[in-house]
């Protein structure tokens, strides 16, 4: 008898421990979520921090507004460059809103780019993927930069985000490529 309440006792202390451990491990799982959605947040912010100074830094290979035939390395005309009196790139809005009728030539190529992606895909689509029918490098840098282009492109109205983390162009947008 003293064994059988001791076995109870015994497997009653095992299953409150396993449970206090799974709490435990809960909330370590929580604060590493936390954790890597800030490092991305910053990842992604040190990359656009890095493309402003490097942009800042060369002013020679700038254009005035209006001015240039071609894109430059981002796909950018020189006409939709809105550069202030300094001749600095800071505020520059490269991503337009979408307005009803509205081209997706008005976008960087690189835009332009994930919007065919999706589009031909027909369906949503995670940024990982998308890197890799972009044929880019899948490297957490790449996805981290096109997640924030992607991010950007739904508050633009270009694409939608119903479920989180997956992107797809909007109807709009789809009847636009006449799809």
């Amino acid at each position: 008898m003293v064994e059988a309440i001791a076995m109870g006792s015994l497997l009653e202390e095992l299953a409150r421990r396993e449970t206090a451990a799974r709490e435990r491990v809960e909330r370590l799982r929580e604060r590493l979520t936390a954790e890597e959605e800030t490092l991305s947040r910053l990842v992604v912010t040190r990359q656009t921090v890095e493309e402003i100074l490097q942009e800042a830094a060369s002013p020679a290979q700038r254009t005035p507004t209006g001015a240039g035939d071609g894109p430059d390395e981002r796909g950018t005309t020189g006409g939709d460059r809105q550069a202030g009196p300094s001749g600095s790139p800071i505020g520059v809005v490269t991503v337009p809103r979408r307005r009803p009728g509205m081209n997706t030539s008005v976008l960087p190529r690189a835009y332009q780019d994930v919007l065919e992606v999706l589009t031909d895909a027909g369906s949503g689509m995670r940024a990982g993927k998308i890197v890799a029918a972009l044929g880019l490098p899948g490297e957490a840098a790449k996805v981290e930069g096109l997640r924030s282009k992607l991010k950007r492109l739904v508050e633009r109205g270009w694409l939608s985000e119903e479920v989180p983390g997956v992107f797809a162009v909007t109807e709009q947008v789809r009847t636009r490529f006449g799809r």
